[in-house]
């Protein structure tokens, strides 16, 4: 009896034993017309797995369930596989990282993508959490990959054909390449193998994060009509109403405060066109327009350094706080420092607001802003005043140590 795999077309998980199979010169069948919902709610099915999930192979000697289950069974079936490992702590280290896929990647993924799908309730600060787990898995897997083509050893294992399905949805469905920019060329060198092509075929990335599903709003409850008729009433021939006009938006406070003598724009237009004597130019001409009544100065420090043990996960923590910022880009000049030539890295900034104190509306929208504490600015206190133009400047060393890297919020 041949080794069938009841599974639909396009399954990861199915995936799993497939490539496995071509590595191995094992033959696997997968099931024809295999219907979700349908195939794997028949008797027959359900007597190979009562939970009725995919996918399922059938050997002679029984079934087996659970995705790396089966592709370990397949890849046994070939005598001294080095899919697994070529000694105990190669074989060990495979065990590891299919660990690793399945319970570190796997979730990460299905939590970021599974939601914006419509699978599970949509939540933004989950869908935050999610992103911040798997930047980290995948923060862990760059550093491990820095010094090494494959999970384990000189050739693709079991752990590779795994992981790499497990990331497989991510990067097809959500995962752009603004969000795998800093992850080495791991996956596309893996789904490029011939063994994985004839599997999966030509895989393209993901250009957009699918829009959050909206739920349609339930139906309306009728109420029975009542039965009696009444006599009809003469009609009024009422004038028409006049177009209610749109009501304007109302506006942001920043822009009911007084007038203020510096113009943020002139400032920026300053900032960008310095190229040389940048002291002696654009930080001058940010004394000179700087108006303490209308703007205020503001240092932040990120509470969580310590958790700052990988450069580009670091790095794109600040990118997307800075993107969040957005909202008050027409109030706002920010400069965020990536401190620390190794690990943990230090996140400090100095960001300048329209009006007295950190805009309302910035701390309620913006997450991130809740993981900074923030402190005003005295430019009365001469050390202050120079820490300021040491961040404008982007001055290196600051504070004694290297910068990793600047962003400027413009």
């Amino acid at each position: 009896m041949a080794l069938v795999l009841h599974s639909g077309a396009g399954n990861k998980n199915a995936f799993k034993a497939l490539i496995a199979a071509e590595y191995s010169g094992v033959k696997v069948e997968l099931t024809k017309d295999f219907e979700m919902g349908v195939s794997n709610k028949t008797p027959e099915f359900l007597k190979m797995n009562p939970l009725g999930k995919v996918p399922v192979l059938e050997t002679p000697d029984g079934p087996v369930f659970e995705s790396n289950a089966i592709a370990r069974y397949v890849a046994r079936l070939k005598d001294d596989n080095p899919l697994l490992g070529s000694s105990r702590i190669e074989q060990a280290h495979v065990e590891q990282w299919i660990d690793f896929a399945a319970t570190e990647v796997d979730p990460g993924v299905a939590m970021y993508l599974y939601p914006r799908l419509g699978y599970i309730p949509y939540v933004h600060t989950t869908e935050e959490t999610a992103i911040a787990s798997l930047k980290r898995s995948l923060g862990a897997l760059n550093t491990h990959l820095a010094s090494n083509t494959y999970l384990v050893g000189h050739s693709v294992t079991l752990a590779d054909i795994v992981l790499t399905c497990n990331l497989y949805h991510g990067f097809a469905r959500i995962l752009t390449k603004s969000f795998t920019a800093d992850f080495p060329m791991y996956f596309w060198t893996m789904v490029n193998q011939p063994n994985f092509k004839k599997v999966m075929g030509d895989v393209k990335q993901a250009e957009s994060v699918p829009p959050v599903q909206k739920k349609a709003a339930p139906p309306k409850e009728t109420k029975p009509k009542d039965v009696k008729k009444e006599a009809p009433k003469p009609k009024v021939v009422e004038a028409p109403a006049e177009e209610e006009a749109p009501k304007p938006k109302p506006k942001n406070p920043l822009d009911l405060l007084p007038p203020s003598k510096m113009i943020l724009d002139d400032w920026k237009r300053l900032y960008s066109n310095t190229k040389t004597n940048f002291r002696e130019v654009a930080i001058k001409g940010f004394w000179d327009m700087y108006d303490p009544e209308g703007y205020s100065l503001w240092f932040c420090e990120y509470k969580y350094n310590d958790e700052n043990t990988v450069s580009f996960v670091t790095l794109n923590k600040v990118g997307g706080f800075l993107q969040r910022m957005d909202l008050c880009r027409k109030y706002a000049f920010g400069k965020m420092l990536v401190v620390g030539s190794e690990p943990p890295f230090k996140l400090k900034g100095l960001w300048l607001f329209r009006g007295q104190e950190v805009p309302k509306f910035v701390m309620d929208e913006v997450y991130d802003m809740e993981l900074y504490e923030w402190t005003k600015v005295d430019i009365s206190d001469e050390v202050q005043k120079e820490r300021v133009n040491a961040m404008i400047e982007d001055q290196e060393p600051f504070e004694g140590e290297a910068l990793l890297d600047a962003k400027c919020f413009k």
